[in-house]
């Protein structure tokens, strides 16, 4: 029987994101791939390096010479010691995946058995810096006493209207937690 481990609030691990965790002695790699989860272990096959702390990237494909398209951005995690690249979706290796393949486990977003742990879905730190369009402060300005009077004395400029100066757009954020069997 597998063992469900909770792993952080959905909304905390936004798209291109992830998070590596200790679950029960264990070493584990948690991606949002495109809305999607995955979990590998954080264990290069190569020579043990901890694979999930290397770099997101993608891949370089040419059909013919000369030509030649990046691809699947995100979703390739590259060994912070020797370069082997790995699909963050299967585990399997760039070079030779019938044969490399780095160890996967299954996730899910689920309700949590700790209802505190979705309460959280968004730490300080993420807070941190953002501006908020209707009183131009930001999370940081509540902690301080010295505000600026106006935007134009804030920013060298005024912002125009009560909307931010870009596109905004509705998302659906996970509700839940993001969950790893082992």
């Amino acid at each position: 029987m597998k063992t469900r481990f909770e792993v952080c609030p959905a909304a905390d691990l936004g798209p291109g994101e992830r998070t590596i965790a200790d679950l029960d002695g264990l070493s584990v790699g948690v991606f949002n791939v495109d809305g999607d989860y995955h979990a590998l272990k954080n264990d290069c096959p190569h020579q043990r390096a901890p694979l999930c702390e290397g770099s997101l990237t993608g891949l370089t494909t040419a059909d013919s010479p000369g030509e030649f398209e990046y691809e699947r951005d995100g979703e390739i995690v590259r060994c912070p010691w020797h370069g082997w690249e790995f699909e963050v979706t299967t585990g399997e290796s760039v070079f030779n995946p019938h044969r490399v393949k780095a160890k996967t486990f299954e996730t899910s977003v689920e309700d949590s058995d700790d209802p505190e742990t979705v309460e959280t879905s968004e730490p300080a730190s993420a807070k941190a810096g953002r501006l908020d369009f209707s009183t131009g402060t930001t999370a940081d300005d509540a902690d301080t006493e010295e505000k600026a009077t106006t935007e134009d004395d804030r920013y060298g400029v005024a912002l125009a209207g009560e909307e931010p100066p870009v596109d905004t757009y509705d998302v659906d954020v996970e509700e839940g937690v993001v969950v790893v069997y082992l």
